[in-house]
């Protein structure tokens, strides 16, 4: 019987690549309910790789990826990812995340389901982006339509793809305390991908780092891993420069992430 304070996922000396090439040393850490985690490095660092073999659709190299048993994962991508000339409602987005079960054998939502959707719509705060086509909202709006989306499914991890790229500070700072408060409500274990280093220092708890040219992988708290060798020599200046020119984000308000 699984517990609820078992971790949600678990890596075990887990090496990701292809075939049988692993592109990064081997990897141990555990994602917990209520814990953020960020995902960190640069671009062909190996940071889709390791999300696509965490979901199941890319198999390990070598170790192992232990889920809980019945766990459900809401995967939120870039905001980009949804085509701009599909006109799709925001309302129409947030139902698609609570059908992935449907069939033709059971076509039609139950309650249950319609429950979860409006208990998604509540939580993020879109009522008033429900009828709105979603390629006219703002950056900030698509995020929390796409977040709805993800909630929609009742998820016990989060995965977000750079949910912060091409925001504005306030409209950052209005989706990191939505995020803390979709955590809180639900319980959920969240992974996040960003390269905003400063965003990522202020709200994780922890840190996977990643550096395939130096074959480098460090896990732990944020202050293990910003001490790591590795990641002072490349990131330590622009992470200075990024905190220094960011302010902390301001309390969470109902009329802030309305």
């Amino acid at each position: 019987m699984t517990r609820r304070d078992d971790p949600l996922l678990r890596a075990r000396a887990l090496r990701v690549g292809f075939g049988s090439t692993a592109i990064l040393p081997a990897l141990d850490f555990e994602i917990r309910r209520n814990e953020l985690w960020g995902l960190i490095g640069r671009n062909g660092a190996g940071k889709t790789t390791l999300l696509r073999t965490l979901l199941g659709l890319l198999a390990p190299v070598s170790g192992q990826v232990e889920r809980t048993p019945g766990m459900t994962v809401g995967y939120v991508p870039q905001r980009h990812a949804v085509d701009p000339l599909v006109p799709a409602r925001a309302a129409d987005l947030i139902a698609e995340g609570a059908e992935q079960g449907l069939s033709f054998l059971r076509p039609v939502r139950t309650a249950a389901t319609r429950r979860q959707i409006d208990e998604a719509i509540e939580a993020t705060h879109v009522a008033p982006l429900l009828r709105r086509r979603y390629r006219d909202l703002s950056e900030g709006e698509k995020q929390r339509v796409l977040l709805a989306r993800a909630v929609a499914g009742a998820p016990d991890l989060l995965v977000l793809d750079e949910p912060t790229s091409a925001m504005d500070l306030v409209a950052e700072r209005q989706v990191t305390a939505l995020l803390a408060e979709l955590r809180e409500r639900f319980g959920l274990g969240v992974l996040l991908v960003s390269h905003h280093l400063g965003l990522v220092a202020r709200t994780a708890d922890r840190l996977l780092f990643l550096d395939s040219d130096d074959g480098v992988t460090a896990a732990g708290t944020v202050t293990e891993v910003l001490a790591h060798p590795v990641f002072a020599r490349r990131y330590g200046a622009v992470l200075t420069e990024a905190l220094a020119q960011s302010t902390p984000p301001p309390p969470k308000t109902s009329a802030e992430t309305g």
